[in-house]
């Protein structure tokens, strides 16, 4: 019987290759499955927070309405204006009185306080270095 040699080199050499990029495509996987749990989580507290500002602005209505809480500061247009704050977010509410002495509700408004950073880390900031 005449038995031929078989050749392992070009299939281990395959197989080492699939096995490194199926532990490539596992890492990335476990990475991106993470950076979306960290985004999930961050979004989950903003809107925690959003919905206890939305809260807090309908508890202070429904107190004024009922004579609980202070008469909010009024401007020259009529509208009685009140800003909650919580967590860095804001909610501007406009009120006026309507003819049974309550309040109804013109204008309800949330926004995030943001402030500019005056460095963008290593950006370049188009100066040529000219000397004035």
């Amino acid at each position: 019987m005449n038995h031929s040699p078989i050749r392992l080199g070009p299939l281990a050499l395959l197989l080492t290759v699939i096995s490194i990029c199926l532990t490539i495509l596992a890492i990335l996987t476990f990475t991106t499955a993470r950076a979306d749990l960290r985004l999930a989580e961050k979004y989950a507290e903003t809107v925690q927070t959003r919905c206890a500002l939305e809260k807090d602005g309908q508890e202070y209505l429904a107190g004024l309405n009922d004579g609980l809480e202070t008469v909010p500061r009024r401007d020259q247009d009529g509208i009685y204006r009140l800003d909650l704050e919580r967590e860095g977010y804001l909610l501007h509410m406009g009120l006026i009185r309507d003819g049974s002495g309550g309040f109804d509700v013109v204008s309800w408004r949330l926004e995030k306080t943001w402030e500019q950073a005056d460095t963008i880390g290593n950006l370049w900031s188009g100066d040529f270095g000219k000397e004035g």
